[in-house]
């Protein structure tokens, strides 16, 4: 077992920080997850672009160019999807 699977955060413990250190670690526990999640989606990513894309094996280490441009096309929607679906949520909290 790692040190990260045995450290556990007690209610208790969080009491006991000043307002400051409490925000500081619920700003920690928010980054975290936004990572987290980031790491997620670029798995996915990673994973939907490779079956769309990769179609032969990989001979001499490269990608032929035709896998090279459909992974760069299938990344840049995938990017653009998000920045579309981004700005949208930003215009319905305002």
């Amino acid at each position: 077992m790692s040190a990260a699977d045995q450290l556990t955060i007690d209610q208790s413990d969080i009491e006991k920080l000043n307002d400051k250190d409490k925000a500081e670690l619920r700003q920690f526990f928010t980054n975290e997850e936004q990572r987290s999640r980031i790491q997620s989606q670029t798995h996915e990513l990673t994973g939907i672009c490779w079956k769309k894309c990769v179609a032969s094996s990989i001979r001499n280490g490269e990608l032929d160019k035709g896998e090279r441009s459909c992974l760069q096309n299938c990344v840049d929607r995938f990017m653009d999807a998000n920045l579309v679906t981004l700005k949208h949520l930003s215009k319905m909290r305002q």
